[in-house]
């Protein structure tokens, strides 16, 4: 069995430069597992925060499933990630720095079936930075599209 993944940041590597990236468990409640089994997840405007020596996901939506009538929980309460002390202490000083934050990537399944969350320390990339990487980006587009015409004659 291979990994499954149920959604993804995808602004998240436009808006920050990532430094450090872990994998954390995430505690879910009843029908959200089999809601993020379908797929039905949104981790655009999520963050996580170090509350208490507690790691907690806030702002990620996990849509009610469709069959869960009361069983079904608030889609934007926050959640708790599950890690070991250390690295809990280590992202709580990492994380107070001024300009640093902790941004979630992907959540997914792994071999076991068991819902992981893949969580960087990142930090803010200015606008000449987001223009910086949009300009090498078409240029690697470009010179990858000259040579692919060269190999086709």
């Amino acid at each position: 069995m291979e990994t499954k993944i149920a959604g993804t940041n995808r602004k998240a590597r436009h808006l920050y430069t990532i430094i450090r990236k872990m994998e954390v468990g995430i505690g879910l409640k009843g029908t959200e597992v089999k809601s993020l089994r379908n797929g039905k997840v949104s981790l655009a405007e999520s963050y996580a925060r170090v509350d208490n020596g507690e790691l907690f996901l806030y702002n990620m939506h996990i849509s009610p499933y469709e069959y869960g009538s009361y069983a079904n929980k608030d889609p934007l309460r926050k959640r708790k990630l599950l890690a070991h002390k250390k690295e809990i202490a280590a992202l709580a000083t990492e994380s107070a720095q001024k300009g640093k934050t902790l941004v979630p990537l992907r959540i997914y399944f792994n071999e076991k079936g068991i819902a992981k969350l893949e969580l960087a320390l990142a930090s803010g990339k200015k606008m000449h930075d987001k223009r910086d990487a949009i300009k090498r980006k078409t240029m690697k587009r470009e010179i990858e599209r000259q040579f692919r015409g060269k190999a086709k004659l």
